[in-house]
């Protein structure tokens, strides 16, 4: 335990209230006091931001969604009209969207950065998503979201994604971190059903599979199953701690990539807070793995940054 962690504990024990009364806010607060370094710990400005991104696993079939959405998704975001945006403005946060690899030309769409590393991923199911040069790229698109935020005067990022097929490369990277089986990490994501939802599952099994030899090296299984949004996510948790940067991490996919970079890099947990335990299928598994106390149970599934909003104030 560091001085600032006893000391913050000390602080709050001491205050006109049985000790422990406030349950996880108080673990909350001593946490966000040790990664600030400072008894006067501070949120604001906040800043919710979403990376974006397609995948080329979309065509196996696996979301209820087409690949389209993803684009007229961060088209939505961009003009106001996403839940995110909504929340983001209630919670006081700044919206901050980055398209590290939609499949559509979005360069003259306002209000999203263009940190394009390819046009959505390749086919997991037939060969590995993305080149070690991809994701080296994407790593870096989310390590400088945080380098920026950090220069502006940001004090907390809320993390959020966009990508029709994304929870397939999560349960994929779920599977292989946790150790459980397919059925355990796979969910219905969009709202698959009946032969689409198993048709999802069997995909996650061929590729779990295929890569479970290798789920002692977590940046290749990323490199394998993750998508260019997810690597994003990776890059700017990693570089979190160095900014003393609170992250309050949103749903499944997100969750996902925490798994993958704290695997990489432990010191990452501790800058992390888990806004909420989602509908999502494999969600728990991964908090429990992560030893996260979800701070809202709303049995959302929306993802996008919606619920990082919802726990911010």
């Amino acid at each position: 335990m560091s001085a600032m962690t006893a000391d913050a504990q000390n602080c709050i024990d001491n205050k006109t209230k049985p000790p422990g009364s406030l349950g996880l806010l108080e673990a909350m607060a001593v946490q966000l006091a040790t990664v600030q370094d400072t008894l006067q710990p501070q949120l604001d400005p906040a800043r919710i931001i979403v990376f974006g991104a397609d995948h080329g696993v979309a065509a196996a079939g696996v979301s209820a969604f087409p690949a389209e959405v993803t684009a007229q998704m961060m088209s939505n975001f961009a003009a106001g009209g996403a839940a995110v945006c909504v929340l983001a403005a209630n919670a006081g946060a700044s919206l901050e969207v980055i398209d590290v690899g939609v499949m559509a030309d979005l360069g003259e769409l306002a209000g999203v950065l263009d940190c394009k590393v390819r046009p959505g991923t390749r086919n997991l199911l037939e060969e590995a998503a993305m080149s070690h040069e991809e994701l080296d790229k994407a790593l870096q698109v989310g390590r400088e979201a945080v380098v920026r935020a950090a220069s502006e005067g940001q004090r907390c990022l809320g993390l959020g994604e966009m990508g029709i097929g994304n929870t397939t490369s999560a349960a994929i990277l779920v599977g292989l971190m946790c150790g459980c089986d397919a059925q355990s990490a796979t969910g219905r994501g969009t709202g698959v059903e009946g032969e689409q939802y198993s048709r999802k599952q069997a995909v996650v099994a061929e590729v779990m599979q295929r890569l479970v030899a290798m789920s002692d090296d977590p940046l290749e299984c990323l490199r394998e199953a993750g998508g260019l949004e997810v690597a994003a996510l990776v890059g700017a948790m990693l570089e979190a701690p160095a900014h003393r940067m609170p992250i309050v991490v949103d749903g499944f996919i997100v969750t996902a990539a925490a798994l993958i970079a704290c695997r990489m890099k432990p010191s990452v947990r501790h800058v992390l807070f888990f806004a909420h335990q989602s509908a999502e299928a494999g969600h728990e598994l991964a908090l429990k793995q992560l030893q996260a106390e979800p701070m809202l149970q709303l049995g959302m599934r929306l993802a996008e940054g919606s619920a990082a909003a919802l726990a911010l104030p």
